[in-house]
């Protein structure tokens, strides 16, 4: 069955970094794009950024371009989310996520917060 489950979360100061993994299986890793989510409290589900099967195409949300980059290594079967310049509006829950056969499958999440 298809799991995934990210880590890499934590406490951070405003303009502080942290990288999420997601480490996927039970599906094939390597033709599926890779999508990261984030839920605040109280606000919907957005969606952050998204990269190809291949790693080459990447698409990110407004608010994020330029200060988060997301990654994969088809090898490790894992997709990551590089963040910079963090600020407290970066705070929330962050999914990994993919689409497989027309079914959304998610992580359990890994809580971001920001704070000083």
């Amino acid at each position: 069955q298809v799991q995934l489950v990210e880590s890499g979360g934590g406490l951070v100061q405003p303009g502080g970094s942290l990288r999420l993994s997601c480490a996927a299986s039970g599906f094939t890793f390597s033709i599926q794009t890779m999508n990261w989510y984030r839920q605040a409290s109280g606000k919907e589900r957005e969606l952050v950024a998204r990269i190809s099967s291949s790693g080459g195409f990447t698409n990110y949300a407004d608010f994020v371009k330029g200060r988060f980059t997301i990654s994969r290594d088809n090898a490790k079967n894992t997709v990551y989310l590089q963040m910079n310049s963090l600020n407290s509006e970066d705070t929330a829950v962050y999914y990994c996520n993919v689409r497989d056969y027309g079914t959304d499958f998610w992580g359990p999440g890994t809580q971001v917060t920001v704070s000083s």
